[in-house]
């Protein structure tokens, strides 16, 4: 079994791991208080539609220089620079952001200004965690540092939701658990950098100067920026605005929603990780073949898993929100579920097309793309913030509507320009397997007891699926279901 599909799915397998523990936190901690956890998830998401700003396109740097770098042994020297822009441009940051809050002392009433003592350190540290993440996945591993980029935010909310709510220890106090978890997860980065190749730094600039390499860094790193703010703003500004607009209970409701929901694209993020070198490779050998053929069987993998499990989770969200405490005020907003799955189903279909632009000689149009997105993303929101009464509904309508754009408009993208795309037949079997199982599931009959329904509606889609699947070969399962493969996942450490 090749790391890609190893690596990929021990990535998942931690993911769900540490679904397993945001969903326990989910379900039964945090609808204790949907105020105060809409205010973690505030400080979390403004912190990361920052780090784009400070980190300014230098992780990605890592990846796309790395195996020209790598050749002449000067990769160490352009993460040991990176880093240190990283921490340059922070600076310059944090002082340009004082400065205007004090130009214009209106800004003051938002409320990132009376977070910001929490919010900007947080953005330091979070933005060296994602340069040694891009860093470390140049080596095809992804799973260590999954603990630190799953596991860990997950138990900073959890432990400082609970701190504060169940312990009654000060918000103060539970803010500095919260940023503590942040900050242990970067000195565990370094730990793992330095166990994969001892870390030497070298902040000399003779290799960068020579053949004005730091230009071709500089242009792609600023191009990167660009595009990913976009994107960083098109994902988290909508928390954020409902923060804002409606309050932080709203905003935890939404979040809670948004995290049952999430589930689907967990495969996601290790695929893409993963698959990032692969990608730079069928580029620059121009091998757009073999890239076709890459993007449809993850798209398609992609798409199978997140049909199954949003299939699952829309036949269970009614029976189990009646184990959980203020679970009415879920059920209220159920509608935010189909519409924010349904889009993430959408975007797993598409696979890696984000990536394969970044990655080619027509990054730059990336930088259109997202910033278009996170400009519909915000006036749509707006919009149903300010016109309509669908409160958090019209948030999620919003994002589904940006963000379902965004795709159809990459994927043609990359048809005209590479003769790629994601989308392939099986899906569309795919799509009408899902759809016929979670029919059947809703119009079977209740039990009286929930938890039996919880079992049981979910477990007919599962049958059903795999009836279907079984029949039309849409999906290899028994590649992931072999003695071969399951032994694999267990040498955790290759």
């Amino acid at each position: 079994m090749s790391v890609v599909a190893r690596q990929g799915f021990k990535y998942t397998i931690i993911g769900y791991l540490g679904f397993v523990l945001g969903a326990l936190s989910t379900y039964f901690v945090f609808p204790h208080d949907f105020t105060f956890y809409g205010k973690l998830s505030y400080i979390l998401s403004t912190a990361e539609i920052l780090v784009p700003i400070v980190v300014f396109g230098l992780s990605y740097a890592n990846v796309k220089f790395f195996h020209q770098t790598q050749k002449d042994s000067k990769h160490q020297n352009i993460l040991s620079l990176s880093l240190l822009g990283i921490a340059i441009n922070f600076l310059v940051f944090t002082g340009l952001f004082l400065l205007i809050h004090y130009l214009f002392p209106d800004l003051k009433n938002m409320k990132w200004w009376e977070l910001k003592f929490i919010i900007l350190p947080l953005v330091l540290v979070l933005s060296i965690s994602h340069c040694l993440n891009r860093y470390i996945s140049n080596y095809k591993r992804i799973v260590v540092p999954n603990i630190f980029e799953n596991i860990m935010p997950k138990l900073a909310n959890v432990g400082a939701f609970c701190l504060f709510i169940f312990l009654g220890i000060s918000q103060v106090t539970a803010f500095g658990f919260f940023f503590g978890m942040f900050t242990l997860s970067t000195l565990g980065y370094f730990i793992y950098a330095n166990r994969l190749e001892p870390l030497k730094p070298d902040f000399s600039t003779g290799y960068i100067k020579k053949d004005a390499l730091w230009k071709d860094i500089f242009s792609y790193s600023l191009f990167s920026f660009l595009g990913n703010i976009g994107n960083y703003i098109a994902i988290k500004i909508d928390k954020i605005m409902i923060g804002d607009a409606l309050g932080d209970e709203e905003l935890g409701i939404y979040s809670v929603l948004f995290a049952m929901i999430s589930l689907i694209s967990i495969p996601q993020l290790g695929i893409f990780n993963i698959s990032a070198p692969i990608i730079n490779k069928a580029i620059a050998e121009n091998d757009l073949e073999e890239l076709d053929r890459f993007h449809k069987k993850t798209s398609l993998s992609l798409f199978f898993i997140g049909s199954v499990l949003f299939s699952c989770i829309l036949a269970g969200f009614p029976f189990l929100i009646g184990f959980i405490k203020n679970g009415t005020m879920l059920l209220e907003s159920e509608p935010v579920i189909w519409i924010l799955g349904s889009a993430i189903l959408f975007d797993l279909a598409t696979g890696f097309n984000g990536n394969i632009i970044s990655l080619s000689r027509y990054y730059r149009y990336n930088i259109v793309f997202m910033l278009f997105l996170a400009a519909l993303t915000i006036l749509l929101n707006y919009y149903f913030l300010e016109n309509t009464r669908l409160g958090i509904v019209g948030v999620a309508l919003a994002t589904a509507i940006s963000l379902s754009t965004y795709n159809i408009i990459k994927i043609t993208f990359n048809y005209i320009k590479f003769k790629v795309n994601p989308l392939s037949i099986e899906m569309i079997f795919a799509s009408i397997i899902s759809t016929l199982a979670i029919t059947v599931a809703i119009v079977l009959p209740n039990f009286s007891n929930n938890f039996l329904n919880l079992l049981y509606k979910p477990a007919v889609v599962l049958i059903l699926i795999y009836i279907g699947n079984h029949f039309l070969k849409i999906f290899p399962m028994e590649d992931y279901i072999s003695k071969k493969f399951i032994r694999s996942i267990f040498r955790f450490g290759k």
